[in-house]
This record gives C-alpha cells, structure tokens and sequence, in this order.
C-alpha cells in the first residue's frame, strides 16, 4: 500500500515538472509596461471625453455620468467586434482595470450564452463574470464604510 502511493506521488511529481518544462515563461516586464501604457491610455480617453464635454458647457455630474456611459459604450462596442478580447490578450490587467473591462466582463458572457435564449441565456449568464466582483465590491465598501463610521467618532 505504502509503495504504491509513493509511486502515485513520484508521478505526479513527474507530470507537474513535464508541465512545468513546458509551460512557456511569461515576460513579466514586458506584460506590466504593456498594461500600464494600455490601461494609462484607455484613462487618457476618459479624460479627452471628460474635457470634451466639460467645454461642451455640461455641469461637473453630468460631465462624470455621461463619460462613464459613453466608456462603457466604447468597451462593449468593441467587445462585440472581437477587439477588446484581443487587446485584453495583450494588454492584460491594464485592459480589465478601468470602466471599459467591466463592460467586456458583462458583455463576453452575453454574447457567448446568446444562443441559449434571452432569458436563460443573455438575462442569466450576463453577470456570471461580473457579478462575483459586484458582490465583493459592494462588500467591502461597506465594511469599509462601516470602518470609517466608527473611527470618525
């Protein structure tokens, strides 16, 4: 019994070494300056759009929602041409970080369940990325909020 679970083991010790041989290295480098200047220039949009509007003569609010909407156009707009998906491939979490990667989160799932139907499809998978970080967003802002009640008194 002993000699086989050794044996057992000494496999897999092997199988995990062959993956790891395998597995191509990731270029960490070059993935975290792809990131940053992705990400700085999916910000630097926003902020084009945010002045845009402001000289266009839009209060400070109306400013903040409409270049939040007019983002999470753009994302999902691209999301459903297939080019998000391939700048995310390349950009990785400089894509997913701003406004524009939650409308991808939401969308992705949407368009892959479409076949599926409206209802058991579309309405139940759209959140399906999305809804674990809403959760634990909202989570934690409140715990944060309930933090900050408490140690202002």
């Amino acid at each position: 019994m002993k000699n086989i679970k050794s044996a057992s083991l000494n496999k897999q010790y092997q199988y995990n070494q062959y993956v790891k041989e395998k597995s191509p290295k990731p270029n960490f480098f070059k993935n975290a300056i792809w990131a940053f200047f992705v990400g700085g220039a999916i910000c630097t949009i926003g902020q084009f759009i945010s002045n845009t509007l402001k000289a266009m003569g839009l209060q400070k609010d109306d400013v903040s929602t409409a270049t939040a909407i007019i983002l999470i156009f753009i994302g999902a707009f691209l999301t459903g041409l297939g080019v998000y998906d391939k700048l995310g491939k390349r950009a990785g979490g400089g894509s997913i970080i701003p406004i524009t990667g939650f409308a991808n989160s939401i969308v992705s799932p949407a368009m892959e369940f479409k076949r599926e139907g409206y209802i058991f499809g579309v309405g139940a998978k759209m959140f399906i990325l999305a809804g674990p970080v809403l959760v634990y967003g909202f989570t934690s802002s409140v715990i944060v909020g309930l933090i900050y009640f408490f140690l202002s008194k």
